[in-house]
């Protein structure tokens, strides 16, 4: 039994730490390092050595290069480079400005948040920001309260990107999954099958169109305000409404974007055309070089980007700054992830997973393996307010166990461990999604969060009534109905009683 307590201990010191000091980076590095002593019987020397030759590993290894493994990274790298050209370079501003001109009535500029950051699907900071502070004027012109703002913001950001395989959480999560050995598919296809099933984030995005069609669930600004409001709209369409006409254009943050999607898109299906002689696309993206194709699109965009905000006027040392501002905004994520590399050739090499699992087959009810995930994945990710960091500690286990489990439920229990891993993030007080989302809209991280807690309880409940119908393999149609009723019905039920709520919890917690 020793044994087997001492292989699992790295583990729960990562756990432990993360969980207390809400610190992923540190949690992961202790974990690393422990285990290495473990796994070497506490020889210091030959742990060090251990942990140089596996981190080698992680880029050569048998002769060859890792591709996958720097494909990930230089990916990475340019995705933060770009979004930090288009914040810093002006694009943002200018889009701000193009939309300002075009919106007329208060749904209007609601549904205006949520479609900006459906379109800034790059990654989940840079859209909190970015929408954020584009939209807060919006937000001012027609009298949508700051906590509204907020939660749209917020809800349209980490929920979308960890759909989507060409934002910046995709190499990151298909990283993670590829180094599952007994995966049935690609890890692009594995990334696709797990978002469909991602019931929270999908119902996350259905309610924020919802909220900012009907302008449910916030408290509307008083009579007196509404009237300065109504004035200011008057006072700005006599002055400076026929003036924006010329200011500010979509285009330079619309063509990279539109760039890193079709040539992600289009790279990934030529890689895998390459490789298969019919005309199958399910084939061409089983066979397809997802990294590769990655790498190439963020390079491209990138590219563009640069010379779109060059012949806009931006000097080239500002440019250069731009990018070396980008490398380090995504340096944290990048140790992250390197991290996470290190600990799962750690824990594979003590036989935790296996371990783990075995445990699990013995004491867990495989009836409730996939809701039983998402409730975990949940409560680490709402104490530790990182998303990627459970997911760098789960995925690898959470697929070890539902294999041994079921083999079947191994996609849906990793659907249930992202969509467990954003809704804790997402309501979260110290997620840094949270913390930006709020100051970039202009309120209080606490009212933020207190504000659009009820709506993360409401797509939680509805994806927790999904992942439990899967589990008992009921038939996609009727989960899906099942889904969408809770979240309706929940929906309605708080439409009816919770606008007195946010005045009253904001004055009371």
């Amino acid at each position: 039994m020793l044994p087997s307590l001492l292989a699992v201990l790295p583990l729960l010191l990562t756990l432990t730490l993360a969980l207390l000091l809400r610190r992923t980076l540190l949690a992961l590095g202790v974990g690393i390092v422990s285990g290495a002593l473990v796994f070497t019987h506490f020889d210091v020397l030959q742990a060090a050595h251990y942990l140089v030759d596996t981190g080698i590993k992680q880029f050569y290894h048998q002769g060859s290069w890792q591709g996958w493994h720097l494909n990930v990274l230089l990916a990475m790298l340019l995705l933060g480079s770009m979004t930090q050209l288009l914040a810093r370079g002006g694009a943002v501003g200018q889009f701000g400005d193009w939309l300002y001109s075009r919106i007329r009535t208060e749904r209007q500029a609601r549904l205006g948040v949520v479609f900006l950051g459906w379109f800034v699907f790059i990654d989940g900071i840079f859209s909190c920001l970015a929408v954020g502070h584009v939209c807060q004027p919006l937000s001012q012109r027609y009298g949508i309260r700051h906590e509204q703002l907020a939660y749209l913001v917020d809800s349209n950001a980490s929920p979308l990107c960890a759909l989507l395989p060409f934002s910046s959480w995709g190499p990151y999560v298909m990283a993670l999954i590829a180094g599952i050995s007994f995966l049935p598919v690609s890890p692009l296809e594995a990334f696709i099958e797990i978002a469909l099933f991602n019931f929270y984030a999908i119902v996350t995005l259905g309610l924020s169109v919802l909220v900012a069609w009907y302008g449910v669930g916030f408290h509307s600004l008083m009579a007196k305000d509404r009237l300065l409001v109504e004035d200011k709209l008057q006072q700005d369409a006599a002055t400076s409404q026929p003036k924006s006409k010329h200011n500010g254009s979509p285009w330079l943050l619309a063509i990279p974007m539109l760039t890193l999607l079709s040539a992600s898109v289009g790279l990934t299906l030529w890689s895998g055309a390459q490789q298969v002689s019919s005309w199958n696309i399910s084939l061409w993206l089983a066979k397809a070089d997802i990294g590769a194709s990655m790498r190439d699109a963020c390079l491209l965009a990138t590219l563009v980007t640069l010379v779109m905000l060059r012949l806009s006027g931006r000097r080239m040392r500002a440019l250069f700054g731009d990018l070396s501002h980008g490398i380090r905004m995504i340096a944290f994520a990048i140790a992250i992830l390197l991290c996470t590399w290190m600990i799962g050739a750690v824990i594979q090499d003590l036989g935790v997973a296996t371990l783990l699992a075995s445990w699990a087959k013995l004491y867990l009810s495989p009836q409730l393996l996939v809701a039983g995930m998402f409730l975990l994945c949940a409560v680490m990710a709402f104490a530790t307010g990182s998303s990627w960091g459970t997911f760098a500690i789960m995925i690898p286990i959470g697929g070890e166990i539902a294999h041994n489990l079921n083999a079947d439920l191994l996609l849906p229990a990793l659907s249930a461990v992202m969509a467990g891993s954003v809704f804790g993030d997402h309501c979260s007080p110290i997620s840094d999604t949270s913390v930006l989302s709020a100051t970039s809209s202009g309120c209080a991280p606490h009212d933020h969060v207190v504000s659009q807690l009820p709506f993360a309880l409401i797509a939680a409940c509805s994806a927790l009534v999904g992942f439990q119908l899967v589990n008992l393999a009921v038939a996609t149609p009727l989960v899906w109905l099942g889904v969408i009723s809770t979240g309706l019905g929940l929906f309605a039920l708080m439409s009816r009683f919770y606008p007195s709520w946010p005045k009253v919890a904001l004055q009371t917690l």
